[in-house]
């Protein structure tokens, strides 16, 4: 089992990302990496990451990386498990540039939205930290998810209105606090 990943290593990992690639492209992070960056998480187990364009040569850069490095990266973002929000992309966060790649949170909607769907206790704290640090809001998720809602269909382990409703008992506790 490797360590903890702390904002250091993360940072180092897209230094080396962008530097190892062979060309442009954009990546995104989710989850515990945009939790630790953004500053509610002190550490995270895994980088999980979302390629789009991909870098030429980012999955050779990855495999060496993770062994010099000791990191888990994953390729998971919430666009896997749900339909993606619509303008995710310029709805992403700039995070910094090397060689020529991009680095990005991915949009932090469509996060909160995969974190309330799965529904585990860490990831339903970490759409409270989301909010309470105005990352998003509930009538932004209110939007988000009433823009994907018709798509969960193409999405069969999901049950859309079990989904509906743990989404509406989330933020209408929220709402209410």
């Amino acid at each position: 089992m490797r360590p903890p990943v702390d904002a250091e290593k993360i940072h180092r990992l897209l230094r080396e990302l962008g530097r190892r690639s062979r060309g442009p492209g954009d990546v995104f992070l989710t989850g515990g990496a945009t939790a630790l960056l953004l500053g509610w998480r002190a550490s995270t187990v895994d980088v999980d990451l979302k390629l789009d364009p991909e870098p030429p040569g980012v999955f050779d850069a990855i495999a060496r990386l993770k062994q010099e490095l000791a990191v888990n990266v994953e390729l998971a973002s919430p666009d896997l498990f749900l339909p993606p929000v619509p303008g995710w992309r310029e709805g992403s966060v700039f995070i910094e540039e090397h060689g020529g790649v991009r680095f990005f949170h991915y949009d932090l909607r469509g996060q909160a939205l995969a974190k309330i769907a799965r529904g585990h206790e860490r990831d339903l704290a970490d759409v409270d930290a989301m909010l309470a640090g105005g990352h998003v809001t509930t009538a932004a998720l209110r939007e988000a998810f009433d823009a994907i809602e018709p798509g969960l269909v193409r999405y069969p382990a999901l049950d859309a209105g079990a989904l509906r409703a743990r989404f509406l008992r989330f933020v209408e506790a929220r709402d209410g606090a």
